[in-house]
């Protein structure tokens, strides 16, 4: 049970979001994120500082074949898509854009639904495109827990919206009802007794 990794994927009015999440997630918080946003291909620095002002724990944009470790919020590096690989290592790419977006929110929740399987816990934001509606589909058909952020919330609805088309999310909540299932299911895994 211990072994659970957290997506988060966002495009457009998804900053403000993973602004929030990050502010109120506490210092002890262990379940490692991947956060895969669209962001500018071409500002390669700022992004990950900025959110760790906000964060009590780490934010790191990681290289090719570091290990995913407890405790770590990591960001998919501007114009790279970011896989996870068998034994729980990140891979880099270049590869062509997939749905307009490199990094593609696709991309990195296929390749960690086939990983982690049961064990991934999805989530789907804001944004302006359908990227990340298979990937958080896929998650589902592999066991994982499922979340999208209500339409109605969303600043631009269009990735929420895709997502609920193709599958039937767990959960459609909103942020501050994902912040409290991000913090109780910390606290379960690893603090209960």
């Amino acid at each position: 049970m211990k072994n659970k990794i957290i997506l988060i994927g966002g495009s457009a009015g998804s900053f403000s979001v993973v602004t929030q999440i990050l502010t109120e997630l506490p210092k002890n918080f262990r379940i490692p994120i991947v956060l895969c946003l669209h962001r500018l291909k071409h500002v390669r620095s700022g992004f990950a500082e900025a959110l760790s002002l906000k964060s009590a724990n780490p934010v790191v944009e990681p290289y090719d074949k570091d290990r995913i470790e407890e405790g770590k919020i990591y960001i998919a590096p501007a114009n790279y898509h970011l896989y996870i690989e068998a034994h729980k290592h990140f891979a880099l790419s270049t590869e062509e854009s997939i749905n307009h977006s490199r990094p593609s929110i696709d991309v990195t929740f296929v390749s960690a639904a086939t990983v982690y399987k049961e064990n991934v816990i999805g989530i789907i934001l804001s944004g302006a495109n359908n990227d990340g509606a298979y990937g958080i589909k896929r998650v589902k058909d592999f066991g994982g827990f499922t979340i999208v952020q209500n339409p109605e919330e969303c600043q631009v609805n269009t990735m929420s919206v895709s997502a609920i088309r193709i599958m039937k999310p767990d959960c459609i909540f909103s942020s501050d009802e994902i912040i409290k299932y991000l913090i109780d299911i910390n606290n379960k895994i690893y603090f209960s007794k």
